[in-house]
């Protein structure tokens, strides 16, 4: 579903030039949720944002769905991605309802039943009918990221790209926030990229991790090689060492 050949982000701050990343390559089956960790300036939210078109990069090839993807993505290309963001409250409007915030993707590329489209995206992500004309401020930090998951979802799109959706979260809420993502991505047959710097979130959702250090690649791994310590790379292991406690959970 995604192939990622060589993507390179070069950033020009003053003089210096900053390579955020630098040969990346991978590729994530369809259905797969694949996730990316390393440490904070790691480069693996740029990944993230350079495969949605959100950062200037370079690249031997960039396909979703075996179509190459645009320097400038088209709106074909935006409806086939859809990302959340780290933070619930900075990625929605203030001044939109719950509704108007379901709308607007709907309106943008000419989706008719809007009343039932997002109805059914409320109740998908388990936000109730009184939430409905209430605003950001006036939900809680799980509310609002359900808000965001459901805006990312309502125009049912094959791949979704996901930025540290619970780091923002209390730890009582990233649980249900984890789950609803993992009923999620059955329901809708999705293919996903995870990015984060918790390893017990990442081996709860995914199949496969690409490490990442300084932005290069380290090692792609299984879930199960990540949680079981048997990553080839010293600086994996370093990472794994350093995250001691996280378990892979079942739920």
């Amino acid at each position: 579903m995604i192939t990622v050949e060589d993507l390179r982000v070069t950033f020009n701050v003053g003089n210096r030039q900053i390579h955020a990343v630098q040969g990346i390559s991978f590729d994530v089956a369809a259905g797969e949720t694949f996730g990316i960790v390393g440490e904070s300036g790691s480069g693996k939210s740029t990944v993230l944002k350079a495969i949605a078109g959100l950062v200037q990069s370079t690249s031997t090839a960039l396909e979703v769905n075996g179509r190459a993807a645009a320097q400038r993505r088209s709106r074909a290309d935006r409806r086939m991605m859809q990302f959340v963001f780290q933070d619930p409250y900075a990625s929605l409007h203030p001044r939109q309802t719950v509704d108007d915030i379901l709308r607007e993707p709907l309106s943008i590329h000419g989706v008719g039943s809007k009343d039932e489209k997002v109805e059914a995206a409320m109740a998908d992500v388990g936000l109730q009918a009184i939430h409905r004309f209430r605003y950001p401020h006036q939900l809680s930090g799980g509310q609002r990221q359900r808000v965001a998951i459901a805006r990312a979802l309502i125009l049912q799109p094959p791949v979704l790209l996901m930025d540290e959706p619970t780091s923002a979260l209390d730890v009582s809420i990233q649980a249900e926030i984890l789950n609803l993502l993992a009923r999620l991505r059955r329901s809708y047959s999705l293919t996903s990229i995870l990015v984060s710097h918790d390893l017990a979130v990442v081996v709860h959702l995914c199949d496969r991790v690409a490490i990442m250090q300084s932005g290069r690649l380290v090692e792609i791994v299984t879930a199960d090689a990540l949680q079981g310590g048997t990553a080839t790379a010293e600086y994996t292991r370093k990472l794994v060492a350093a995250s001691r406690g996280f378990q892979r959970s079942n739920a």
